[in-house]
C-alpha cells in the first residue's frame, strides 16, 4: 500500500493536544492537512502557526461544533464537496464525562453531550467522508479511542459511564467498518488506538506522557507499511485497538 503523492489528512481536534501533535508530525512527512476544531480563534492561530514553517503543503481549517449533529452534517457535506481526495481520516477529538457520571447517576444531558461528541460525530464523519476513500481503494482511518473502552480490565469496570461506553462504541464501529471494507484487502485500513494518559487539557498537566508521545501510534498507523501477506502482525493487521504499536484485547 503506497500513499505517496496523494496524502490529504483530515484531523479532528486539530487545534490542540493529540490532534495537533498528529498534525505536526504528518505535516513534517509531507501531508496536506484539513483541521477541524470547535474554537475558531484557536483553530485560526494553529493554522497560521503550522503554515509559518515555510512548507509548501496546505492547511485548511473548519470550525465545527461536533456536539451539534445538524451543523456537523452540513459542514461535512461542504468538506466532502470541496475536498474529494481525502486519503486519511484521523479522529482525535473527544471529551471526558463528569467524574461522578456512574450509570445510575448520569443525567440525560451529560449522557447526550458525551455520546454526541465521542461517538455520534465519529459515525457522521466516517459515514460522510469515508465512502470516497473506500471508492479510491487506498487510505487510512484512525480513531482515537481509549483503553477504558475495552470490555476487559481496565475497561468497562464501572464509573465514567458515558465516556467508557462511548469509547466501547468507537471500538465496535472500527471493528465493524474494518470487516465491511475487507480488513485491508481493498486498500483501506481502519484502526482504533489508545494514546494512554497524556498531558493534554483532558489528561491534565501531571499525566506521564507528553501529547507528542500520545499521538505517536496514530502517526504510525497513518503511515505504516501494510502487506496482508506478511508474517508481521504490525504489517498485516487492521480493525483492532492499538497501543504503542501493539494490539491490545478489547
Amino acid at each position: 500500500m503506497n500513499l505517496t503523492g496523494r496524502n490529504l489528512a483530515l484531523i479532528t481536534g486539530g487545534s490542540r493536544g493529540l490532534g495537533l501533535e498528529t498534525a505536526k508530525a504528518l505535516r513534517k512527512q509531507g501531508f496536506n492537512l484539513i483541521l477541524i476544531a470547535k474554537d475558531s480563534t484557536r483553530l485560526s492561530e494553529t493554522r497560521a502557526a503550522l503554515l509559518s514553517d515555510g512548507s509548501p503543503h496546505s492547511v485548511d481549517a473548519y470550525s465545527i461544533d461536533l456536539e451539534n449533529s445538524e451543523a456537523t452534517s452540513t459542514a461535512l457535506e461542504a468538506i466532502a464537496a470541496t475536498h474529494p481526495n481525502i486519503t486519511h481520516l484521523i479522529l482525535a477529538h473527544g471529551v471526558m464525562s463528569e467524574k461522578m457520571s456512574k450509570t445510575l447517576k448520569t443525567t440525560d444531558t451529560e449522557w447526550r453531550r458525551v455520546m454526541s461528541i465521542n461517538l455520534d460525530s465519529v459515525f457522521q464523519i466516517v459515514n460522510r467522508l469515508a465512502p470516497a476513500i473506500v471508492e479510491a481503494r487506498i487510505g487510512r482511518i484512525v480513531i482515537f479511542s481509549a483503553c477504558l473502552g475495552r470490555m476487559s480490565v481496565p475497561g468497562n469496570a464501572g464509573g465514567l459511564a458515558p465516556y467508557r461506553i462511548s469509547k466501547a462504541g468507537v471500538n465496535a464501529l472500527v471493528r465493524n467498518l474494518a470487516h465491511e471494507t475487507g480488513l485491508g484487502a481493498r486498500g483501506v485500513l481502519v484502526d482504533a488506538m489508545c494514546p494512554n494518559h497524556s498531558r493534554t487539557d483532558m489528561g491534565g498537566a501531571d499525566a506521564p506522557r507528553s501529547a507528542e508521545e500520545g499521538a505517536e501510534t496514530a502517526v504510525w498507523l497513518a503511515t505504516r507499511e501494510f502487506d496482508k501477506t506478511s508474517d508481521d502482525f504490525a504489517k498485516n493487521t487492521t480493525g483492532v485497538l492499538w497501543e504503542d504499536h501493539k494490539v491490545v484485547p478489547w
